[in-house]
């Protein structure tokens, strides 16, 4: 628990009350490899820091190779489904730990009397919610603007934990090409 003190301190530094405020409402969840944290429909209640582990954004399609990957959360990172977590609406998206993970989570109810009691509330959502925001726009942007080489050869020097530790099937899509085509691109590039 003391990995997201020293994360939220890199932006501001929070007082022992503000953090005993917030600390005494985290709760320690564990997902094993392949679980579901979150599914499709089931309303977002958590924010959570990845002690251990890493999380998979997809859109689950009916034969499972098709799913769409769009997004990853590694150790040191906060994870949520943060669209249907503000809303308070049902998530479209499904989070699954891609390993076994460990989370420091805190629920939404939670973190509003958080917000309204402390400092450090405020710049935790500011935190996470930013974060969330400029990944989704990166990756937005790359879709956009790079060819599936650039967006691979971006994401092996920009990420390289990335490329280790996932499997290259959700590589592939996560850069929108088949595994196929990835598997060419690394031929190309090697």
């Amino acid at each position: 628990m003391i990995n997201i003190r020293e994360f939220i301190e890199k932006t501001v530094v929070i007082s022992d009350q503000d953090w005993q405020l917030f600390s005494s409402k985290l709760e320690n969840r564990i997902f094993k490899k392949k679980s579901t944290i979150l599914d499709v429909g089931e309303t977002e209640n958590y924010i959570s820091f990845i002690e251990k582990g890493i999380a998979r954004f997809l859109i689950p399609k009916e034969e499972k190779e098709k799913d769409i990957t769009f997004g990853f959360c590694f150790k040191n990172e906060f994870v949520s489904a943060y669209d249907s977590f503000l809303t308070r609406k049902p998530s479209l998206y499904k989070l699954q730990a891609l390993t076994d993970m460990s989370v420091w989570s805190i629920s939404y109810d939670d973190l509003q009397e958080v917000y309204e009691k402390s400092f450090a509330g405020n710049v935790i959502g500011r935190l996470s919610s930013e974060r969330l925001f400029l990944i989704k726009s990166k990756r937005e942007q790359s879709l956009l603007n790079e060819t599936a080489e650039e967006r691979y050869l971006k994401l092996f020097t920009e990420r390289p934990n990335l490329i280790k530790e996932i499997p290259l099937k959700y590589v592939a899509s996560y850069i929108g090409v088949t595994p196929q085509a990835l598997s060419r691109i690394r031929k190309r590039i090697s």
